[in-house]
């Protein structure tokens, strides 16, 4: 058994801003343990056709790792992940990570007031602090469809992309409209003989009006770091100040965010029959709204055809839809995003009295501020539930988590103190507070969404970021038992 005073689990953004802040502390004792063979999280998984992500570049980055050779406004796939490769070696994290080290199951040793972890392979872990940085979209959901065992062309998920299957000539079913595939269905579309795409409800789009970066705006860029901080701040500003205020139903906020979809729909798509199919009948930010400026003239092209019907079944070569149609296809595509309930599934986490996270949670995943769990000291989740957002970056919550947490260990370094734990009072108290808030807001103006588990909305934050960082700027220690 390794003794360690921090095991990270995941080295995706959040685990890897984990490891800088630690080090930037002056903390060197932690391992990351990662269960790839790659460092990446979402950015490694996902490397379908038109990746790229759905926050501006200059914002999807961490505050005090500046990149000035972005390519595009928003950044590819490949680009992301080669920031992650040269932040993690530029702040000495390499030689922290322990990669093939899936962690399957962690116990807290109430006597001697620490973590014991251990890995799929059987390794085993002593730690002080267990910080959990798996993320919430790092699963892949694919639907049980009736006989899709019967199905005998190619099949595979958007975050599983087979990249050996050329699906040029190829008659491609995509089941799914959302994020990934808004994103890839434009690039499978110039060289498939057709794609139908089975879309459940439609999506509010905004346009991107994405482009390269000019070699001289790049040398602005790198030279002029006053100039770049203002532009990620007037990103900042947009999210925080017009998409928030739409979801949480300002009047004149969801007007504009729904009049700038409609007219990027409307821009894209003359049919008046398509574009109807197109629009949402539920409020502007109740879902994840969606940027592209490719996918809604992909849908204006031949070769693509929307099915709004639904999916009844898989037949031995293709589809039954619920209307009694069928078609035949040489590949289907899972464009059905991420199982984000229950939060941590694939690590069975037990606290103090041997109770298990999932009985914590039985009635649907909560912490104080996102980061602690009552009933199990030193436990740190980042981005853990309702610490999602719908309107700007999630490393600005990751940095102030990272943040909260070293400020938590070097108290307890400093006070020869072994644990904290948030009481449970607390922790009660805040989400009751979150749940009122959220009862408000678009999230939960719908049914269901990937945002809920039943009735509660498990995984977005109520407010901004401004409000969340200045709550986890200081730690309010009397929220906690202190040992």
């Amino acid at each position: 058994m390794r003794r360690v005073k921090i095991i990270i689990v995941g080295a995706g953004f959040g685990g890897l801003c984990m490891g800088i802040k630690l080090k930037q502390a002056g903390i060197d004792d932690f391992l990351i343990l990662e269960k790839a063979d790659e460092l990446g999280g979402t950015w490694r998984e996902n490397t379908y056709p038109g990746a790229e992500c759905d926050i501006p570049s200059a914002l999807y980055s961490y505050s005090f790792e500046h990149n000035s050779q972005w390519e595009f406004k928003w950044s590819g796939q490949t680009q992301i992940l080669q920031y992650q490769h040269d932040t993690a070696a530029k702040y000495g994290l390499l030689e922290h990570i322990k990669y093939k080290h899936e962690v399957n199951n962690a116990r807290f040793d109430e006597a001697a007031q620490h973590w014991l972890i251990t890995s799929k392979d059987g390794d085993q872990f002593q730690a002080q602090h267990f910080i959990c940085a798996i993320g919430q979209l790092h699963k892949p959901s694919t639907p049980a469809f009736p006989n899709a065992e019967r199905y005998t062309g190619a099949s595979f998920h958007s975050a599983q992309w087979d990249h050996s299957i050329d699906l040029t000539d190829k008659r491609v079913g995509v089941i799914g409209n959302a994020a990934s595939a808004v994103q890839f269905i434009p690039e499978i579309a110039k060289r498939a003989r057709k794609v139908t795409i089975y879309q459940r409800t439609p999506n509010w789009i905004l346009a991107k009006f994405d482009r390269p970066y000019a070699k001289w705006e790049q040398r602005v860029s790198a030279r002029f770091h006053r100039i770049t901080r203002a532009y990620r701040g007037c990103l900042w500003v947009l999210g925080e100040y017009v998409v928030l205020p739409a979801i949480k139903g300002k009047v004149w906020a969801r007007w504009l965010v729904h009049r700038l979809c409609l007219s990027n729909l409307r821009r894209s798509v003359k049919d008046p029959e398509l574009r109807a199919k197109l629009t949402p009948d539920y409020p502007v930010g109740a879902k994840r709204v969606l940027f592209s400026d490719h996918y809604f003239p992909a849908l204006a092209r031949d070769n693509v055809e929307l099915n709004t019907h639904g999916v009844a079944e898989f037949t031995a070569d293709g589809v039954l839809d619920k209307a009694g149609n069928a078609e035949a296809f040489d590949v289907v595509i899972y464009g059905t995003g991420f199982k984000t309930n229950p939060f941590l599934a694939d690590i069975q986490v037990r606290g103090n009295a041997g109770k298990t996270i999932r009985e914590a949670w039985s009635d649907g995943a909560q912490a104080y501020l996102g980061l602690s769990v009552s009933g199990f000291p030193n436990l740190h989740l980042l981005y853990g539930p309702n610490t999602n957002l719908g309107h700007t970056s999630i490393i600005i919550m990751l940095e102030a988590q990272a943040d909260y947490v070293v400020q938590a260990i070097e108290h307890l370094d400093k006070s020869g103190l072994q644990s904290l734990g948030v009481k449970p009072e607390v922790e009660a108290q805040f989400n009751q507070e979150l749940q009122a808030r959220l009862a408000n807001m678009a999230f939960s103006l719908i049914e269901q969404s990937w945002y809920k588990d039943g009735d509660k909305v498990t995984n977005n934050w109520a407010g901004g970021t401004r409000e969340y960082c200045a709550r986890l700027k200081q730690i309010d220690w009397g929220s906690y038992y202190l040992r």
